[in-house]
């Protein structure tokens, strides 16, 4: 159950970083809501996974996963530029979020 806290916190991750920029710096409403909203859910199901997952597997995972979500909503919903070395960055990102997994107990 900790691995799907761990999950969707990361996804949730994602969703706090796009409603913030959506938010234009926290001056309309609603994108701040669904930010401080998407924030507290996030970090509380982090501690959730935290209560059995090891400190750095579980961080380094979420924090991954808001990072590369964040980059391909970027690049998908706000066309942002895509380039090898992007791509190559968000690979090695990928890379050791599946390395982390690996390396952590079951």
């Amino acid at each position: 159950m900790a691995w799907i806290f761990l999950i969707l916190a990361g996804l949730l991750e994602v969703v706090w970083a796009y409603a913030m920029k959506q938010s234009a710096g926290f001056t309309r409403l609603g994108p701040t809501l669904v930010t401080v909203v998407a924030m507290l859910a996030s970090v509380g199901l982090l501690s959730l996974a935290m209560r059995t997952l090891p400190l750095g597997s579980a961080y380094t995972i979420w924090t991954g996963i808001g990072a590369v979500g964040a980059f391909v909503v970027g690049i998908v919903v706000l066309s942002e530029p895509v380039n090898t070395i992007r791509l190559l960055a968000a690979s090695l990102i990928v890379g050791g979020i599946i390395l982390m997994r690996l390396s952590s107990a079951p």
